[in-house]
């Protein structure tokens, strides 16, 4: 689907407001996230059926109002909205204080389950299509042993299930919270599945998400997404036991030598 088909023709009555209108409503629903590339202006106009003129009035409108960044000679993008999830001063506390990690994992659990729930209830076809597309790309990745693939489609499989949630508020936040995650912040997901061996039960927890969330079953999904977080969990207090014995055995070494 091209970028120039989201959007609609307007009426006449009020061109630029329309434009407006039709623009914010989908940077609330999440549709235009924080970062995308509008469409050219040649391209948006013809696609709203309005004059170029009229188009710029909207844009410079949306600008003011901080929505969106022209930039000359690039084009025009959705304004960052959320901000950072956690200042670079409260990212590195939690680097040196692992018990925040945990409250943040806590955190995910509490808001993936409740976004696997509304998902199932809400998904329409199309989140539903998206899914199926998503757990194809991981199936793929996991059969060629592709772990950066296999990552990138994590990630976009938890985005999708927020975006099926349809509540604009989770959208939003948890964008935020998932580009924190992308950048390493809190945990690289080699580690996860260097813990779970082969990845299989990461991929096998993915799909349980997916299928309940198209069969349209809220406990399943939520159940489901909390014991995807169970698992990220328990293997991370796994790790950091095996970790700190491994330091303990080679300073007894080292005293023995």
């Amino acid at each position: 689907m091209s970028g120039t088909s989201l959007f609609d023709p307007v009426g006449h009555e009020s061109i630029a407001d329309a434009v407006i209108e039709q623009i914010e409503s989908m940077i609330v629903d999440g549709i235009l996230k924080e970062g995308r590339k509008l469409p050219s202006e040649r391209e948006l106009a013809e696609a709203m059926g309005v004059s170029r003129p009229k188009l710029r009035e909207a844009l410079q409108a949306l600008e003011e109002r901080g929505l969106v960044n022209v930039r000359h000679g690039e084009g025009t993008f959705v304004a960052p909205l959320t901000g950072r999830a956690m200042s670079p001063a409260l990212l590195a506390l939690y680097t040196r204080h692992g018990s925040a990690f945990y409250d943040y994992l806590e955190y995910r659990r509490e808001q993936e389950a409740f976004a696997s729930r509304l998902a199932a209830q809400r998904a329409t076809d199309s989140d539903k299509a998206r899914l199926q597309d998503i757990i194809a790309e991981m199936r793929k990745a996991w059969e060629e042993d592709d772990p950066d693939a296999s990552q990138e489609a994590d990630f976009r499989l938890h985005a999708a299930v927020v975006d099926a949630s349809q509540n604009t508020t989770l959208i939003h936040m948890m964008a935020s919270i998932y580009d924190l995650t992308r950048q390493g912040v809190f945990y690289n997901r080699s580690f996860l599945r260097s813990m779970d061996g082969s990845g299989r039960q990461l991929l096998a927890q993915h799909e349980e998400i997916a299928e309940a969330i198209i069969a349209g079953d809220p406990e399943r999904a939520e159940a489901a997404a909390r014991n995807h977080m169970d698992f990220v969990e328990e293997s991370f207090r796994t790790g950091q036991e095996q970790q700190a014995r491994e330091m303990r055995a080679a300073k007894r070494r080292q005293l023995s030598v």
